[in-house]
């Protein structure tokens, strides 16, 4: 038994009513063998699109959490394919991310006044010595690529829905940071760049800045 995420992109003609019969439907296929079960269905509603799908514009969003066999899933997307009015779908192995658009951040750590008046002294030159850990989006500042701490708990998980924090680490012309421009570790560059292209395919995300919608 594995947990999977399942995003399904309905028309945005359809009502709640109308989607619920579709998962009801869709994941009767999912929890048939024993054992399996929904976990948590998290109704997003209609979302302008970042482009268009099938002509379409906006879309409606569910993100479901689903425990079930492997062996189940070919025949699961072969109908999702089937279903004229789903305009996408996607089923990943749920790390543990949210079903909704947020990541996973650690707890931040206590500190007292006098730790924050001894931050504030240090700014100046922590911006030239200091080393991001790779948890952390950096930012920048003025035009030589400098960064600076950023305020904040760090990213335990970094969630592909979580748009606000994905578009940190894409350029105007919708290009993911190289690593030596975000400075954070290969391990989440690598999440990074398997984040930014979910969210693309989902259109949570462009693939260019120009995109009409």
């Amino acid at each position: 038994m594995r947990n999977y995420e399942v995003v399904y992109i309905f028309h945005p003609a359809l009502d709640e009513e109308a989607v619920n019969a579709k998962l009801e439907r869709f994941h009767g296929l999912l929890t048939g063998p024993e054992g399996s079960e929904v976990v948590e269905v998290d109704q997003w509603g209609v979302r302008t699109l970042a482009y268009e799908i099938d002509d379409q514009n906006q879309g409606y969003y569910v993100v479901a959490h689903l425990a079930t066999e492997p062996s189940v899933l070919p025949e699961f997307e072969r109908i999702l394919k089937l279903d004229e009015e789903l305009m996408r779908h996607l089923v990943v192995i749920n790390e543990g991310e949210p079903t909704t658009g947020m990541s996973i951040f650690a707890e931040e750590p206590e500190s007292s006044s006098e730790d924050d008046d001894d931050d504030d002294d240090d700014d100046e030159d922590d911006d030239d010595d200091f080393e991001d850990d790779g948890t952390s989006p950096p930012e920048f500042s003025g035009g030589r690529g400098r960064r600076r701490r950023v305020e904040g708990p760090r990213i335990e998980l970094l969630n592909y829905k979580d748009v606000a924090t994905l578009s940190r680490f894409v350029t105007e012309q919708g290009k993911i940071l190289p690593k030596r421009t975000t400075k954070v570790t290969a391990r989440f560059q690598r999440g990074l760049g398997t984040a930014v292209k979910r969210a693309r395919f989902l259109a949570l995300l462009p693939y260019v800045q120009d995109h009409e919608r």
